[in-house]
């Protein structure tokens, strides 16, 4: 009883998870005012979305909005799960493993996505090789000790 007493807490590992959830909506802030801003200020939103031009495919519009609105609620997502974290909420472990896989997957099918609208381009260009070789690093450490750790356990599973 002292010992699992001694592991309850936000301590060792659980103080780089807490960076991470930190860092987390900071840097999808970061990526998405700046690419966002200028898709709609220098009439790239227009050239894509307008029947007639060079780059109109129909689906650029519903990928963009849905790209642009996940993206949202992932940074809004990572606000609850901040909040469940340093309240050491019982289901903080789920949501997190929710949002590291929910993540992965997204990068996987919006690369898939734009694939749709220029076949001719890689699936992977070199952004999302970088994101996805982040985000399966990020699953296959944090995921196991989400699920294995004695600290976890401690501080968040009563």
């Amino acid at each position: 009883m002292t010992q699992e007493k001694d592991l309850e807490g936000l301590g060792g590992w659980l103080i780089l998870v807490g960076i991470g959830i930190i860092l987390c909506p900071l840097r999808g802030i970061a990526f998405i005012l700046p690419t966002y801003v200028k898709l709609f200020t220098n009439g790239s939103w227009e050239m894509l979305t307008t029947p007639g031009t060079e780059a109109y495919n129909s689906l650029w519009a519903p990928i963009l909005i849905g790209e642009i609105s996940i993206n949202v609620a992932m940074i809004l997502v990572w606000g609850f799960i901040a909040f469940l974290f340093f309240s050491k909420k019982e289901n903080f472990p789920k949501w997190y493993i929710g949002i590291i896989l929910f993540t992965t997957a997204f990068i996987l099918a919006d690369a898939f996505s734009i694939k749709l609208v220029m076949p001719d381009e890689p699936i992977f260009d070199p952004d999302t090789v970088k994101e996805f070789s982040r985000s399966l690093i990020v699953t296959f450490i944090w995921v196991p000790y989400m699920l294995t750790s004695k600290r976890v356990k401690a501080t968040f599973i009563k």
